[in-house]
């Protein structure tokens, strides 16, 4: 018979620890993304020993009603004199699809966000077991219009002896 009283307590119980539980992982939900943005100098695709990063380059973090598509959330920010950024996200985004996003650089003859490098998605939710709020993002760049002289030669290191 004690055992039965017993049932409501240990149910009552367990809800409290499961609400406790879920206002844990959502208190402290500001996520700090990280991410460099680069000037692609040798129109390769991806970061050389001659990529300079960018200062002053203007980059997005844009979330996504997973449904509809529509931009539920959106806060830009800019680039260090390392090429860095460090945008402060509010809130989890755990049913959204989040990405950063290129928006502009100063530098003049390099503007043209390369195409396979312009966003980089982000998992923006304390739901997945990750605890850090520092998320790093995939670097991104921008496509300078003519490659240097001497990419030639820099890129011969990445193909294999023939």
């Amino acid at each position: 018979m004690a055992s039965t009283s017993a049932r409501p307590f240990m149910l009552l119980a367990l809800c409290v620890l499961l609400q406790a539980f879920i206002s844990a992982q959502s208190s402290g939900s500001t996520f700090h993304v990280i991410g460099r943005v680069y000037c692609d100098t040798c129109r390769c695709g991806f970061e050389t020993p001659a990529t300079n990063y960018i200062q002053g380059a203007k980059v997005r973090i844009e979330c996504k009603d997973r449904k509809s598509l529509q931009v539920v959330y959106s806060k830009e920010g800019v680039t260090d004199s390392t090429g860095t950024y460090n945008i402060s996200v509010e809130d989890d985004h755990q049913d959204e699809i989040c990405e950063s996003v290129l928006v502009s650089s100063p530098v003049a003859d390099c503007k043209s966000a390369d195409p396979g490098r312009s966003r980089a998605t982000l998992v923006l939710t304390r739901y997945n077991g990750v605890i850090n709020e520092n998320l790093s993002a995939n670097a991104m760049g921008f496509l300078k219009d003519q490659p240097l002289s001497g990419c030639t030669e820099l890129l011969q290191q990445y193909s294999p002896d023939t």
